[in-house]
Protein backbone atom coordinates (compact mmCIF):
# COMPACT_ATOMS: atom_id res chain seq x y z
CA UNK A 1 0.00 0.00 0.00
CA UNK A 2 0.85 0.64 -0.31
CA UNK A 3 2.99 -0.40 -1.43
CA UNK A 4 5.96 -0.87 -4.03
CA UNK A 5 9.00 -0.19 -2.70
CA UNK A 6 6.68 1.58 -0.86
CA UNK A 7 8.12 0.35 2.20
CA UNK A 8 4.55 0.80 2.53
CA UNK A 9 5.30 0.43 1.34
CA UNK A 10 7.03 1.27 3.43
CA UNK A 11 9.58 1.63 2.88
CA UNK A 12 11.01 4.23 2.71
CA UNK A 13 15.16 7.68 4.15
CA UNK A 14 15.72 9.85 1.55
CA UNK A 15 18.39 9.84 -1.66
CA UNK A 16 20.63 12.43 -3.08
CA UNK A 17 22.57 12.33 -5.91
CA UNK A 18 24.23 15.30 -8.03
CA UNK A 19 22.35 17.65 -9.82
CA UNK A 20 19.38 16.33 -7.88
CA UNK A 21 16.87 18.36 -5.60
CA UNK A 22 16.55 15.68 -3.33
CA UNK A 23 14.73 17.28 -0.26
CA UNK A 24 13.07 15.97 3.24
CA UNK A 25 9.47 16.90 4.04
CA UNK A 26 10.54 19.59 5.64
CA UNK A 27 12.28 20.97 2.48
CA UNK A 28 9.10 20.87 0.60
CA UNK A 29 7.91 24.18 1.57
CA UNK A 30 4.41 23.29 2.21
CA UNK A 31 3.42 23.97 -0.92
CA UNK A 32 4.65 21.93 -4.18
CA UNK A 33 3.31 24.12 -6.61
CA UNK A 34 4.70 27.13 -8.43
CA UNK A 35 7.51 25.21 -9.88
CA UNK A 36 9.01 27.95 -11.55
CA UNK A 37 12.56 28.25 -12.91
CA UNK A 38 16.29 27.49 -10.75
CA UNK A 39 18.91 30.42 -10.91
CA UNK A 40 20.33 28.30 -14.28
CA UNK A 41 16.90 29.31 -15.55
CA UNK A 42 15.85 25.41 -16.00
CA UNK A 43 12.25 24.43 -15.73
CA UNK A 44 11.81 22.90 -12.43
CA UNK A 45 9.26 20.26 -11.79
CA UNK A 46 8.94 18.65 -7.83
CA UNK A 47 8.35 15.22 -8.11
CA UNK A 48 6.94 13.42 -4.37
CA UNK A 49 7.98 9.87 -4.14
CA UNK A 50 8.11 7.16 -1.74
CA UNK A 51 10.93 5.20 -2.72
CA UNK A 52 13.37 5.40 0.83
CA UNK A 53 14.48 2.15 0.33
CA UNK A 54 17.88 0.43 -1.78
CA UNK A 55 17.87 0.08 -4.83
CA UNK A 56 15.03 2.26 -5.57
CA UNK A 57 16.06 5.00 -3.70
CA UNK A 58 19.04 5.26 -5.65
CA UNK A 59 17.67 4.29 -9.07
CA UNK A 60 15.16 7.18 -8.61
CA UNK A 61 17.57 10.23 -8.98
CA UNK A 62 19.40 8.30 -11.78
CA UNK A 63 16.67 7.90 -13.91
CA UNK A 64 15.65 11.74 -13.20
CA UNK A 65 19.52 12.46 -14.22
CA UNK A 66 19.02 10.38 -17.28
CA UNK A 67 16.37 12.64 -18.26
CA UNK A 68 18.10 15.62 -16.98
CA UNK A 69 20.83 14.58 -19.30
CA UNK A 70 18.58 14.60 -22.37
CA UNK A 71 16.76 17.58 -21.58
CA UNK A 72 19.00 19.94 -20.39
CA UNK A 73 16.99 22.66 -19.90
CA UNK A 74 14.93 20.91 -17.24
CA UNK A 75 15.65 20.18 -13.43
CA UNK A 76 13.69 17.27 -11.62
CA UNK A 77 13.54 18.28 -8.07
CA UNK A 78 12.83 14.85 -6.40
CA UNK A 79 10.93 15.08 -2.88
CA UNK A 80 11.34 11.72 -0.91
CA UNK A 81 8.83 10.87 1.76
CA UNK A 82 8.11 7.29 3.75
CA UNK A 83 4.62 6.31 2.47
CA UNK A 84 2.58 7.04 5.76
CA UNK A 85 4.25 10.73 5.98
CA UNK A 86 3.66 11.20 2.22
CA UNK A 87 -0.47 9.87 2.54
CA UNK A 88 -0.49 12.61 5.47
CA UNK A 89 1.80 15.25 3.56
CA UNK A 90 -0.64 14.62 0.55
CA UNK A 91 -3.84 14.81 1.94
CA UNK A 92 -3.37 18.50 3.44
CA UNK A 93 -1.82 19.43 -0.07
CA UNK A 94 -5.10 18.57 -1.64
CA UNK A 95 -7.22 19.85 1.33
CA UNK A 96 -5.07 23.41 0.26
CA UNK A 97 -5.59 22.33 -3.19
CA UNK A 98 -1.81 22.56 -3.80
CA UNK A 99 -0.30 19.58 -5.26
CA UNK A 100 2.93 18.96 -6.77
CA UNK A 101 4.05 18.51 -10.27
CA UNK A 102 3.71 15.09 -10.19
CA UNK A 103 2.89 12.90 -7.25
CA UNK A 104 2.84 9.07 -6.54
CA UNK A 105 -0.77 7.52 -6.62
CA UNK A 106 -2.43 4.30 -6.09
CA UNK A 107 -5.69 5.33 -8.11
CA UNK A 108 -8.91 4.38 -7.47
CA UNK A 109 -10.89 6.65 -4.76
CA UNK A 110 -8.13 9.01 -3.69
CA UNK A 111 -7.28 9.90 -6.56
CA UNK A 112 -10.95 10.69 -7.54
CA UNK A 113 -11.27 12.66 -4.83
CA UNK A 114 -8.54 14.62 -6.32
CA UNK A 115 -9.73 14.44 -10.03
CA UNK A 116 -12.92 15.80 -8.73
CA UNK A 117 -11.34 19.15 -6.87
CA UNK A 118 -10.37 19.76 -10.64
CA UNK A 119 -6.54 19.31 -9.11
CA UNK A 120 -5.44 16.73 -11.85
CA UNK A 121 -4.34 16.86 -15.22
CA UNK A 122 -6.03 14.61 -17.78
CA UNK A 123 -3.56 12.56 -19.38
CA UNK A 124 -5.87 10.79 -21.81
CA UNK A 125 -4.29 11.85 -24.56
CA UNK A 126 -0.64 10.82 -23.34
CA UNK A 127 -1.88 7.92 -22.80
CA UNK A 128 -3.93 6.82 -25.52
CA UNK A 129 -0.91 6.31 -27.83
CA UNK A 130 1.20 4.03 -25.65
CA UNK A 131 -2.36 1.83 -24.63
CA UNK A 132 -0.99 -0.88 -26.76
CA UNK A 133 2.24 -0.60 -25.52
CA UNK A 134 1.48 -1.09 -21.88
CA UNK A 135 -0.15 -4.10 -19.06
CA UNK A 136 -3.96 -3.18 -19.16
CA UNK A 137 -4.36 -4.19 -15.84
CA UNK A 138 -1.33 -1.70 -14.84
CA UNK A 139 -3.48 1.62 -16.28
CA UNK A 140 -7.20 0.40 -14.83
CA UNK A 141 -6.71 1.77 -11.16
CA UNK A 142 -6.30 5.33 -12.59
CA UNK A 143 -8.48 5.19 -14.82
CA UNK A 144 -11.75 7.37 -13.70
CA UNK A 145 -15.07 8.10 -15.88
CA UNK A 146 -13.60 6.74 -19.36
CA UNK A 147 -10.50 9.08 -18.65
CA UNK A 148 -6.87 8.47 -17.58
CA UNK A 149 -5.74 10.32 -14.59
CA UNK A 150 -2.27 8.32 -14.01
CA UNK A 151 0.14 6.67 -15.48
CA UNK A 152 1.58 3.43 -14.06
CA UNK A 153 5.65 2.15 -13.14
CA UNK A 154 4.82 -0.67 -11.34
CA UNK A 155 1.83 -3.41 -10.94
CA UNK A 156 1.62 -5.97 -8.21
CA UNK A 157 -0.37 -8.23 -6.19
CA UNK A 158 -0.72 -9.33 -2.02
CA UNK A 159 -0.07 -12.69 -1.05
CA UNK A 160 2.22 -15.01 1.48
CA UNK A 161 5.76 -14.46 1.52
CA UNK A 162 7.05 -17.96 3.54
CA UNK A 163 9.96 -19.55 4.85
CA UNK A 164 10.24 -22.77 3.28
CA UNK A 165 13.18 -23.71 5.49
CA UNK A 166 11.02 -22.97 8.57
CA UNK A 167 7.96 -24.74 6.91
CA UNK A 168 9.88 -27.72 6.28
CA UNK A 169 10.80 -27.86 9.91
CA UNK A 170 7.39 -27.94 10.83
CA UNK A 171 6.63 -30.44 8.69
CA UNK A 172 4.34 -28.35 6.11
CA UNK A 173 4.53 -30.39 2.96
CA UNK A 174 2.97 -27.82 0.97
CA UNK A 175 1.66 -24.03 1.24
CA UNK A 176 -1.68 -24.01 2.40
CA UNK A 177 -4.93 -23.52 -0.02
CA UNK A 178 -7.45 -23.33 1.72
CA UNK A 179 -8.08 -21.17 5.07
CA UNK A 180 -8.87 -23.69 7.46
CA UNK A 181 -5.33 -25.40 6.16
CA UNK A 182 -3.70 -22.23 6.89
CA UNK A 183 -4.89 -22.23 10.17
CA UNK A 184 -3.57 -25.96 10.76
CA UNK A 185 -0.64 -24.66 9.23
CA UNK A 186 -0.30 -21.90 11.67
CA UNK A 187 -0.75 -24.32 14.58
CA UNK A 188 2.10 -26.29 13.37
CA UNK A 189 4.37 -23.92 13.13
CA UNK A 190 3.41 -22.63 16.75
CA UNK A 191 4.31 -26.29 18.03
CA UNK A 192 7.30 -26.14 16.27
CA UNK A 193 8.44 -23.23 18.22
CA UNK A 194 8.19 -21.19 15.46
CA UNK A 195 6.31 -17.89 15.29
CA UNK A 196 3.88 -18.27 12.10
CA UNK A 197 3.27 -14.43 11.02
CA UNK A 198 5.14 -11.24 11.34
CA UNK A 199 3.24 -7.97 11.50
CA UNK A 200 3.36 -4.59 11.59
CA UNK A 201 0.25 -3.75 13.76
CA UNK A 202 1.32 -0.08 14.44
CA UNK A 203 1.15 0.89 10.63
CA UNK A 204 -2.15 -0.92 10.69
CA UNK A 205 -2.26 -1.07 6.46
CA UNK A 206 -0.79 -4.41 6.77
CA UNK A 207 -3.64 -5.76 9.27
CA UNK A 208 -6.04 -4.51 6.63
CA UNK A 209 -4.80 -7.03 3.76
CA UNK A 210 -5.82 -10.57 5.86
CA UNK A 211 -9.92 -8.60 6.26
CA UNK A 212 -9.71 -7.41 2.93
CA UNK A 213 -9.13 -10.57 1.33
CA UNK A 214 -11.49 -12.85 3.45
CA UNK A 215 -13.85 -9.96 2.45
CA UNK A 216 -12.65 -10.73 -1.09
CA UNK A 217 -12.71 -14.30 -0.79
CA UNK A 218 -16.10 -14.13 0.52
CA UNK A 219 -17.89 -11.73 -1.15
CA UNK A 220 -16.45 -12.05 -4.57
CA UNK A 221 -15.19 -9.30 -6.52
CA UNK A 222 -18.29 -8.26 -7.75
CA UNK A 223 -19.69 -8.51 -3.79
CA UNK A 224 -17.44 -5.87 -2.85
CA UNK A 225 -18.03 -3.60 -5.57
CA UNK A 226 -21.53 -3.95 -4.76
CA UNK A 227 -21.25 -3.45 -1.06
CA UNK A 228 -19.26 0.12 -2.04
CA UNK A 229 -21.95 1.05 -4.37
CA UNK A 230 -24.47 0.39 -1.67
CA UNK A 231 -21.86 2.17 1.25
CA UNK A 232 -22.93 -0.85 3.45
CA UNK A 233 -20.78 -3.24 4.76
CA UNK A 234 -22.92 -5.11 7.20
CA UNK A 235 -23.74 -8.13 5.34
CA UNK A 236 -22.85 -11.61 6.50
CA UNK A 237 -19.72 -11.83 3.55
CA UNK A 238 -18.20 -8.61 5.40
CA UNK A 239 -18.89 -10.12 9.05
CA UNK A 240 -17.59 -13.40 8.30
CA UNK A 241 -14.48 -12.00 7.56
CA UNK A 242 -14.28 -10.65 10.51
CA UNK A 243 -15.20 -13.67 12.75
CA UNK A 244 -12.65 -15.79 10.51
CA UNK A 245 -9.72 -13.02 11.33
CA UNK A 246 -10.56 -13.14 14.99
CA UNK A 247 -10.16 -16.84 14.23
CA UNK A 248 -6.78 -15.93 13.56
CA UNK A 249 -6.01 -13.67 15.55
CA UNK A 250 -7.00 -16.11 19.12
CA UNK A 251 -4.19 -18.42 17.83
CA UNK A 252 -1.69 -15.54 18.75
CA UNK A 253 0.33 -16.11 15.46
CA UNK A 254 1.75 -12.53 15.41
CA UNK A 255 5.66 -12.13 16.59
CA UNK A 256 6.03 -10.58 20.01
CA UNK A 257 5.56 -6.62 20.22
CA UNK A 258 4.17 -6.45 17.06
CA UNK A 259 1.11 -4.44 17.86
CA UNK A 260 3.55 -1.50 18.19
CA UNK A 261 5.99 -2.83 15.54
CA UNK A 262 6.21 -0.92 11.90
CA UNK A 263 6.60 -2.02 8.30
CA UNK A 264 10.24 -1.41 7.10
CA UNK A 265 12.20 -0.20 10.01
CA UNK A 266 14.71 -1.88 12.32
CA UNK A 267 12.84 -4.60 14.24
CA UNK A 268 9.69 -4.48 12.05
CA UNK A 269 7.39 -6.90 9.85
CA UNK A 270 10.07 -6.81 7.17
CA UNK A 271 13.45 -7.08 9.40
CA UNK A 272 11.52 -10.60 11.72
CA UNK A 273 10.88 -11.97 8.26
CA UNK A 274 14.15 -10.83 6.58
CA UNK A 275 15.85 -11.98 9.66
CA UNK A 276 14.31 -15.64 9.11
CA UNK A 277 12.15 -14.85 12.65
CA UNK A 278 8.90 -15.67 11.24
CA UNK A 279 7.59 -17.75 8.86
CA UNK A 280 4.93 -15.86 6.64
CA UNK A 281 3.78 -12.18 6.18
CA UNK A 282 1.05 -11.02 3.58
CA UNK A 283 2.60 -8.23 1.39
CA UNK A 284 2.95 -7.16 -2.02
CA UNK A 285 5.33 -7.87 -4.72
CA UNK A 286 7.79 -5.25 -2.77
CA UNK A 287 8.52 -7.70 0.28
CA UNK A 288 11.47 -9.29 -1.16
CA UNK A 289 13.25 -6.18 -1.61
CA UNK A 290 12.01 -4.33 2.03
CA UNK A 291 12.96 -8.22 3.95
CA UNK A 292 16.60 -7.38 2.19
CA UNK A 293 16.94 -3.76 3.16
CA UNK A 294 15.49 -4.04 6.71
CA UNK A 295 17.05 -7.31 7.30
CA UNK A 296 18.92 -9.75 5.97
CA UNK A 297 16.89 -11.28 3.60
CA UNK A 298 16.40 -15.52 3.42
CA UNK A 299 17.56 -16.20 -0.21
CA UNK A 300 16.27 -19.44 -1.81
CA UNK A 301 14.27 -19.58 1.25
CA UNK A 302 11.51 -17.63 0.01
CA UNK A 303 8.51 -18.71 -1.48
CA UNK A 304 5.37 -17.20 -2.65
CA UNK A 305 1.38 -18.48 -2.43
CA UNK A 306 -1.82 -16.83 -3.01
CA UNK A 307 -4.10 -16.33 -0.41
CA UNK A 308 -6.12 -19.30 0.46
CA UNK A 309 -10.03 -19.82 -0.62
CA UNK A 310 -12.45 -19.52 2.07
CA UNK A 311 -15.22 -22.45 2.27
CA UNK A 312 -18.68 -21.29 0.72
CA UNK A 313 -17.08 -18.35 -0.88
CA UNK A 314 -18.02 -16.48 -4.09
CA UNK A 315 -14.67 -15.46 -4.74
CA UNK A 316 -12.17 -17.63 -6.46
CA UNK A 317 -8.56 -18.49 -5.57
CA UNK A 318 -7.55 -16.81 -8.88
CA UNK A 319 -9.05 -13.44 -8.01
CA UNK A 320 -6.50 -11.11 -7.23
CA UNK A 321 -5.96 -8.67 -3.91
CA UNK A 322 -2.96 -6.07 -4.91
CA UNK A 323 -2.91 -2.68 -6.91
CA UNK A 324 -0.08 -0.86 -8.51
CA UNK A 325 1.90 2.56 -8.01
CA UNK A 326 1.68 5.15 -10.73
CA UNK A 327 2.47 8.67 -11.47
CA UNK A 328 -0.57 11.60 -11.38
CA UNK A 329 0.39 15.14 -13.03
CA UNK A 330 -1.27 18.36 -11.34
CA UNK A 331 -3.25 20.29 -12.93
CA UNK A 332 -1.42 22.80 -14.69
CA UNK A 333 2.16 21.70 -13.94
CA UNK A 334 4.95 22.36 -16.53
CA UNK A 335 4.89 20.12 -19.84
CA UNK A 336 7.96 18.65 -19.23
CA UNK A 337 5.70 16.57 -16.05
CA UNK A 338 4.48 14.75 -18.91
CA UNK A 339 7.66 14.51 -21.37
CA UNK A 340 9.12 13.14 -18.13
CA UNK A 341 6.16 10.67 -17.41
CA UNK A 342 7.00 9.34 -21.20
CA UNK A 343 10.74 9.17 -20.47
CA UNK A 344 9.83 6.88 -17.20
CA UNK A 345 6.81 4.65 -19.42
CA UNK A 346 10.01 3.88 -21.79
CA UNK A 347 10.17 0.53 -22.56
CA UNK A 348 13.80 0.90 -22.30
CA UNK A 349 13.52 2.65 -18.70
CA UNK A 350 10.91 -0.36 -17.52
CA UNK A 351 13.05 -2.53 -18.33
CA UNK A 352 15.86 -0.78 -15.71
CA UNK A 353 13.25 -0.62 -13.23
CA UNK A 354 12.66 -4.64 -13.59
CA UNK A 355 16.44 -5.49 -13.52
CA UNK A 356 17.39 -3.20 -10.76
CA UNK A 357 14.79 -2.10 -8.48
CA UNK A 358 12.43 -5.75 -8.55
CA UNK A 359 9.67 -4.45 -10.00
CA UNK A 360 6.93 -5.94 -12.09
CA UNK A 361 6.98 -4.79 -15.52
CA UNK A 362 4.54 -2.55 -16.65
CA UNK A 363 5.50 -2.11 -20.57
CA UNK A 364 4.80 -5.26 -22.38
CA UNK A 365 8.53 -5.01 -24.16
CA UNK A 366 10.37 -5.32 -20.55
CA UNK A 367 8.94 -8.42 -19.81
CA UNK A 368 11.30 -9.81 -20.88
CA UNK A 369 13.49 -8.34 -18.15
CA UNK A 370 11.89 -10.60 -15.56
CA UNK A 371 13.88 -13.11 -14.13
CA UNK A 372 13.76 -13.26 -10.17
CA UNK A 373 11.53 -16.24 -10.16
CA UNK A 374 9.78 -14.18 -7.05
CA UNK A 375 8.83 -11.79 -8.95
CA UNK A 376 7.95 -13.97 -11.60
CA UNK A 377 5.47 -16.25 -9.26
CA UNK A 378 3.53 -12.82 -8.48
CA UNK A 379 3.42 -12.12 -12.25
CA UNK A 380 2.09 -15.38 -12.88
CA UNK A 381 -0.46 -14.82 -10.28
CA UNK A 382 -1.67 -11.74 -12.23
CA UNK A 383 -1.39 -13.04 -15.46
CA UNK A 384 -3.79 -16.01 -14.28
CA UNK A 385 -6.25 -13.74 -12.59
CA UNK A 386 -9.74 -14.08 -12.76
CA UNK A 387 -10.72 -10.74 -11.09
CA UNK A 388 -9.12 -7.81 -9.67
CA UNK A 389 -9.70 -5.59 -6.18
CA UNK A 390 -7.84 -2.99 -5.74
CA UNK A 391 -6.07 -2.06 -2.23
CA UNK A 392 -9.37 -1.06 -0.15
CA UNK A 393 -7.38 2.04 1.61
CA UNK A 394 -7.51 3.33 -2.54
CA UNK A 395 -10.07 1.89 -3.98
CA UNK A 396 -12.58 3.85 -1.31
CA UNK A 397 -12.44 7.55 -0.62
CA UNK A 398 -9.98 8.27 2.26
CA UNK A 399 -12.36 8.63 5.37
CA UNK A 400 -13.70 5.44 4.41
CA UNK A 401 -9.74 3.53 3.56
CA UNK A 402 -8.96 4.99 6.99
CA UNK A 403 -11.65 3.08 8.93
CA UNK A 404 -11.03 0.31 7.16
CA UNK A 405 -7.73 0.39 8.67
CA UNK A 406 -8.39 1.57 12.14
CA UNK A 407 -11.17 -1.04 12.54
CA UNK A 408 -9.13 -3.91 11.19
CA UNK A 409 -6.74 -3.42 13.52
CA UNK A 410 -8.84 -2.65 16.56
CA UNK A 411 -10.55 -5.96 15.30
CA UNK A 412 -6.65 -7.43 15.60
CA UNK A 413 -5.89 -5.70 18.95
CA UNK A 414 -9.48 -7.38 19.96
CA UNK A 415 -11.34 -4.02 21.15
CA UNK A 416 -13.67 -4.33 17.74
CA UNK A 417 -15.57 -7.19 17.21
CA UNK A 418 -16.69 -8.30 13.50
CA UNK A 419 -19.98 -6.97 13.66
CA UNK A 420 -18.26 -3.72 15.10
CA UNK A 421 -15.94 -3.55 12.40
CA UNK A 422 -19.23 -3.71 9.81
CA UNK A 423 -20.93 -1.05 10.89
CA UNK A 424 -18.05 1.25 11.38
CA UNK A 425 -16.99 1.11 7.94
CA UNK A 426 -20.81 1.53 6.91
CA UNK A 427 -21.42 4.40 8.78
CA UNK A 428 -18.38 6.71 7.51
CA UNK A 429 -18.59 5.30 4.29
CA UNK A 430 -22.28 6.59 4.25
CA UNK A 431 -21.00 9.85 6.08
CA UNK A 432 -18.84 10.58 4.03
Amino acid sequence: MPASDFSRRRFLGAASAAGLGVTALTACGGDGSDSGKDSSGRTVVELWNIQTTEPSKTIWPERAKAFEAENPDVRIKLVTLENDAYKSKLTAQTSSGKLPDIFHTWGGGVLQQQVDAGLVEDLTATYEPMAGTLVPAAVKPYQLDGKTYGLPFDIGAVGFWYNKALFKKAKIEAPPATWADYLDAVEKLKSAGITPIALAGKEKWPGMYYWAYLATRLAGVDGMQKAADAKDFTGDDFVKAGEHLKDLVALEPFQKGFLGAAYSLPGGEAAVMGNGKAAMELMGQWAPIVQADAGKGIGKDLGFFPFPSVAGGKGALTDVFGGGNGYAVRKGAPKAAVDFLKFFLSAENDRILVEKASLLPVVKEAKSALTDPNLTAVYDTLEASTAFQLYLDQAYPPAVGQEVNDSVAALIAGSKSPDDVARSVTQVFKSS
